[in-house]
């Protein structure tokens, strides 16, 4: 089977007089002067969708609320962080390195102007964002008729991944199933991403605060099909109209934290991977639990529940890839499975000794500069 894979990673930043930086602080002028010190790859267009608003048309781009005029027409940006997309790739080792080499230059273009990324799934000071100024009647009707905007002022203090994989060829009513398995198995996989342990400048009695505050707001999956006939009334949508051609048949998973280590987003590519080769697992799910996830998010592999779900699945994935060279990425998440532990616990441990939020997230990014070969155990 031909599978392609891509990633966007959305970045948070600490300014280096210690601040976190988010919308009360930051202005889209000075994201700007990052993207503006990194390149642009004609060649990744078409692929990557730029959008009408001219923000999304580097690898990187500024992730953030759009303010529009009452006649549409874009005023502001307001920003949370930095997204970083990396283009399809038909390898797990080809898509992790792009994200590293792109990381890399994002942080070089940080260091140049005051900005530190880490990595945090919530924002660990602010509870709420308000829209300031009040929406205009056009944003309001916008939001009337499009389920897009659900959960926007919820996504301006989230920080996640969207990890995409696609088969060539696949029919959209098999993508649309898939996603649906992959939203009813999102509860047991999710704690292995884990990183967002803090809320409103404190340590958070869970794992996730992120899981805990999504479940039921946004989708844990997203499936872009071709037609109109082909979606799926949901709340939150499970399928979504493809922008291009080549969006066309690809599941993004939605639903899990952050990671600061790339090497398991590699692990967690696999076990999409092997899910989608799966054929043992029946679950399925148009709109994803919201206790399930809950739990997960408050408990983590605590949980037997969580912990049995993730078992079968991790099991069911193992069998699928076989002799796939990508079973060996599973190793890591075996290992945290049976320690029951996640990286949300390394920030909670941090945080224990240290005390300071912004000085465990400033060392939350592993180093990313060394080269990933895929087959290896990470």
């Amino acid at each position: 089977m031909s599978f392609s894979f891509g990633i966007e990673h959305e970045v948070a930043f600490v300014r280096d007089h210690h601040q976190f930086a988010d919308f009360t602080n930051t202005t889209f002028a000075e994201f700007n002067r990052l993207i503006a010190l990194l390149p642009l790859y004609p060649g990744d267009y078409p692929q990557l969708h730029v959008g009408d608003a001219g923000i999304r048309v580097k690898r990187w781009y500024i992730e953030g609320v759009e303010r529009l005029s009452e006649t549409g027409e874009l005023e502001a940006c307001i920003p949370k962080g930095i997204e970083i997309r990396t283009t399809r790739r038909p390898d797990i080792a080809g898509v992790i390195n792009e994200l590293r080499d792109s990381f890399v230059a994002l942080r070089a273009a940080g260091a140049a102007n005051g900005f530190i990324p880490v990595c945090t799934s919530f924002n660990p000071l602010q509870t709420e964002y308000v829209y300031d100024p009040p929406l205009t009647a056009h944003e309001q009707q916008l939001r009337r008729e499009s389920a897009d905007f659900q959960g926007e002022v919820l996504a301006m203090l989230t920080y996640g991944p969207d990890l995409n994989l696609s088969l060539k060829d696949m029919p959209v009513d098999q993508a649309i199933d898939l996603g649906r398995k992959l939203t009813f198995y999102s509860p047991y996989m999710v704690p292995w991403s884990f990183s967002s342990p803090f809320y409103a400048g404190h340590l958070w009695d869970g794992l996730s605060v992120r899981s805990f505050a999504r479940a039921g707001q946004r989708p844990a999956v997203r499936v872009f099909v071709e037609h109109e006939d082909q979606l799926i009334a949901s709340t939150p949508i499970l399928a979504k109209l493809a922008r291009t051609p080549h969006e066309v048949g690809r599941i993004e998973f939605k639903a899990f934290d952050t990671c600061g280590d790339f090497d398991r987003y590699a692990a967690l590519l696999a076990l999409l991977k092997g899910l989608v080769l799966d054929q043992t697992l029946p679950g399925r799910a148009t709109v994803a639990g919201v206790a399930l996830h809950q739990l997960a998010a408050r408990e983590g592999f605590a949980s037997k529940l969580i912990r049995d779900g993730a078992s079968q699945v991790l099991s069911a994935t193992k069998a699928a890839l076989d002799q796939d060279p990508d079973a060996a990425l599973l190793t890591t998440l075996k290992q945290s499975l049976d320690e029951q532990t996640t990286p949300a616990h390394a920030l909670r441990s941090a945080y224990e000794r240290t005390g300071s939020i912004l000085g465990v997230l400033r060392e939350s990014c592993v180093s990313p500069d060394a080269e990933y070969s895929t087959g290896t155990a990470v």
